[in-house]
């Protein structure tokens, strides 16, 4: 009789174990923040872990990849001599007015491509079919339209952004539900004060998601950018420490670009949540 109830409690302790593995896993499931962040610390740790063993046992050879260690040790004197830190503002720099620059056009070009078909019809398909040339392809002829100096490098940004920028704007201005637009010409609404009263209103959310994502590929053509004839920037001292197989700096580079870039995409998060705390898209 024990030995039954023994059986049948394991049998219900496998079940519901079953059912909560099977809800930890349900779609959109939700958990708790101190849950994400564990999970977030123990995947870096992994990564970090891995890594460490990979380069102290000699499993990998430093030149393809450096220890921990020494990327730190690059980064820390870059920021005694103050290399890191100026070179880090010029590419600050270059992303930001390359990034405004594409906004300030991608925004009202992407909203008045999502509002009317015949301007649609001429921008739409124009991204469409730039969007997919590749920017290090554009290099040498920004250098002959633009030159060498910073106004190359912020083209090249610009290059990279806009197109998409301007695609993904009119796909959130399409997302404004017809019911609310008809609603406001019912009110008595005209065309012009409809898109600036109810559509650019509806669609902010969507747009500032939309600027998040693009400000993260302006990072990633950062190097290329700097490719354009550069003395300074994060992408021009991993192009240089490439030259001489300095793969530790290479590292360190990547390490600061990708710091500087999560800062940015937090930044963006902090702002959408305080701009549309009404949202449910303003949580992540």
């Amino acid at each position: 009789m024990r030995k039954s109830k023994a059986v049948i409690r394991s049998v219900m302790k496998c079940h519901a174990g079953g059912e909560k593995m099977k809800n930890d896993f349900r779609l959109r499931q939700d958990i708790c923040k101190q849950t994400y962040f564990l999970i977030t610390v123990a995947t870096f740790t992994f990564i970090i872990g891995c890594w460490i063993l990979a380069t102290v046992s000699g499993m990998v050879k430093p030149m393809f990849l450096p220890q921990l260690s020494s990327v730190f040790t690059n980064i820390i004197e870059g920021i005694k001599d103050n290399s890191l830190c100026e070179n880090a503002v010029v590419s600050i720099y270059r992303i930001t007015m390359g990034f405004l620059v594409a906004a300030a056009l991608g925004i009202p070009l992407g909203i008045l491509c999502g509002s009317f078909k015949k301007v649609e019809a001429v921008i739409g398909p124009l991204c469409e079919f730039i969007r997919y040339m590749p920017v290090p392809a554009f290099v040498p002829l920004v250098m002959v339209w633009a030159g060498i100096d910073e106004v190359a490098k912020i083209v090249v940004v610009f290059i990279g952004t806009f197109f998409q920028m301007a695609l993904m704007i009119a796909d959130d201005a399409r997302s404004v539900p017809e019911d609310l637009l008809s609603a406001s010409y019912t009110l008595g609404t005209k065309r012009w004060s409809t898109i600036f009263k109810v559509l650019i209103p509806a669609m902010g959310p969507r747009i500032m998601l939309t600027l998040r994502v693009t400000i993260g590929w302006a990072w990633t053509y950062l190097v290329v950018a700097e490719l354009v004839a550069s003395n300074s920037g994060l992408g021009y001292t991993i192009l240089r420490a490439q030259r001489f197989f300095n793969t530790d700096a290479i590292f360190a580079g990547i390490l600061i670009i990708g710091i500087l870039g999560l800062i940015t995409d937090r930044l963006f998060a902090i702002a959408i949540k305080k701009m549309f705390p009404w949202d449910e898209r303003s949580s992540s």
